[in-house]
């Protein structure tokens, strides 16, 4: 009888650690999960407090939106110039001229 009673007691104690590491697994995976959570809250409220001072800024004055059309339209205000410069890889560059280029169908000299 006393056989039969822990042997008993001892397939309930293996029951229950088999629970309790079950339910530690499951405790763990949760962590992870408000973790990674709490990253992306994190990333949001920042993203959030930039576009609400870009919205302040929009709402504030004429600069912000001369800015904005500038970069994302390319646009120019009235009276002012706009200069492009392109710079040509060194590859590309033309040769300079040392005279002993053959005359070209058109040339008289």
């Amino acid at each position: 009888m006393v056989r039969l009673l822990i042997i008993l007691l001892i397939a309930a104690l293996v029951a229950l650690q088999f629970q309790l590491w079950q339910q530690y697994a499951e405790v763990q995976e949760l962590r992870r999960a408000v973790e990674t959570q709490h990253d992306q809250n994190l990333q949001l409220e920042k993203r959030n407090h930039e576009l609400a001072a870009e919205v302040d800024d929009l709402r504030a004055g004429q600069q912000a939106i001369e800015e904005r059309a500038r970069t994302e339209l390319g646009l120019i205000a009235e009276g002012e110039q706009f200069i492009q410069i392109i710079e040509q890889p060194p590859a590309q560059a033309m040769p300079a001229d040392d005279g002993n280029r053959p005359a070209a169908q058109g040339d008289q000299s």
